[in-house]
């Protein structure tokens, strides 16, 4: 029952982050295009344009860096993920021919307001991290 509850509450957490970011994104100027696009192969958490650039976004959040940063928790299975998901809201809104990219949001979110770092271009199609 312990593990249920946890699996809720990060659950809660991770949607307010989601939120947070997104929010956030809007007051950098991004538009959010749609929230949560799953498929059986991945979700990505937000589609937003960057002017003419279709971004991808992966949320990550953490309570506080004592373990590493939010974006070194993204591996490159979770990006393969987030790709195959973004290929699909490509396709079913005929968004082939944007331009694109997959850019993560880290959100700490410990005492106070939460803290925010974008990393444009974090990862490739294929789900290599390298790029940052």
């Amino acid at each position: 029952m312990r593990d249920r509850r946890e699996a809720q509450t990060r659950g809660a957490r991770g949607k307010e982050a989601e939120d947070a970011a997104a929010a956030w994104l809007q007051g950098k100027g991004y538009r959010v295009l749609a929230c949560n696009h799953r498929t059986p192969a991945g979700e990505v958490d937000l589609v937003c344009a960057d002017g003419e650039t279709l971004c991808f976004v992966e949320v990550r959040s953490r309570a506080t860096e004592e373990h590493g940063t939010p974006a070194e928790t993204i591996t490159r299975a979770k990006a393969r993920r987030v790709a195959r998901a973004a290929e699909d809201w490509t396709i079913r809104n005929g968004a082939e021919d944007r331009p694109m990219r997959f850019d993560v949001v880290a959100v700490t979110v410990g005492e106070g307001a939460p803290a925010f770092e974008l990393i444009r271009a974090a990862f490739d199609a294929d789900g290599d991290t390298r790029l940052w």
